[in-house]
């Protein structure tokens, strides 16, 4: 897909449902909510992600935690996630120097980067052998690139006042939202969404993966007629705009 300059040299790489990779043009290269192994959705390979310096878990439900502990170990990276989850995956092997918790409203800065955690209504945790673990509470993430390119990943969530802030604040180029209702907003509301967040590319997300998850890309394109301004990139797993 042809980025039509909407990305500003940032590579953008769909791995389905809620799985995305971005590279900076300086080749800084993060991979969020890595759910690949076991994602019916994801491409033939996609785990072999390659050079990757950091993961960014949106919360703990295992569509999203997925794969991190097995690539963070193959590839060094670094995790950022909720402190809980944070603690979760050094319990399970994790270099603790590599798994850095982080909270809604903090930042890291590092190279060519910027990550925020920002806020998205959910809920977190993880489960083992039928004991529900408690993930902190659900995150989205904002990606500022130095070259004023900024992605806001919403993570699961449902539509809520504050993207308003989330707007006003980061003003994110691209937005990555959840459709597919059910555990998540629906179109319906990712439209409304989008009005709040005023993006000028939306990405949808997180639908079709499971039965349960009724909300599809084609309502969404009709219902954003309402919303001319934004405009709509469907991309389908293993394609990338560059």
């Amino acid at each position: 897909m042809s980025s039509q300059n909407i990305n500003k040299g940032v590579t953008i790489t769909f791995l389905g449902h809620a799985c995305f990779k971005l590279i900076s043009p300086q080749g800084t290269t993060i991979l969020i909510d890595p759910w690949v192994k076991d994602n019916p959705q994801a491409p033939r390979g996609a785990e072999n992600v390659g050079k990757l310096h950091y993961i960014l878990v949106s919360h703990g439900h295992g569509d999203h935690l997925g794969d991190t502990t097995e690539i963070a170990k193959k590839t060094g990276a670094m995790v950022i996630s909720m402190p809980e989850i944070a603690h979760y995956l050094i319990q399970k092997g994790l270099n603790p120097e590599k798994s850095v918790g982080m909270n809604k409203g903090g930042s890291l800065i590092a190279a060519d980067i910027r990550i925020t955690m920002v806020h998205a209504f959910h809920s977190s945790s993880m489960v083992e052998e039928n004991r529900i673990i408690y993930g902190g509470e659900a995150a989205g993430f904002i990606v500022r690139f130095d070259n004023g390119f900024t992605v806001y990943h919403a993570g699961d969530t449902g539509v809520f006042g504050d993207m308003k802030i989330i707007s006003d604040l980061y003003k994110p180029a691209l937005a990555l939202l959840p459709i597919g209702s059910h555990y998540v907003m629906g179109p319906e509301e990712a439209v409304y969404a989008c009005g709040l967040l005023k993006p000028q590319y939306v990405i949808p997300m997180h639908y079709g993966t499971f039965p349960v998850l009724s909300g599809t890309p084609e309502k969404f394109l009709e219902l954003m007629e309402k919303v001319p301004e934004v405009k709509v990139l469907v991309m389908t797993p293993g394609e990338t705009i560059d």
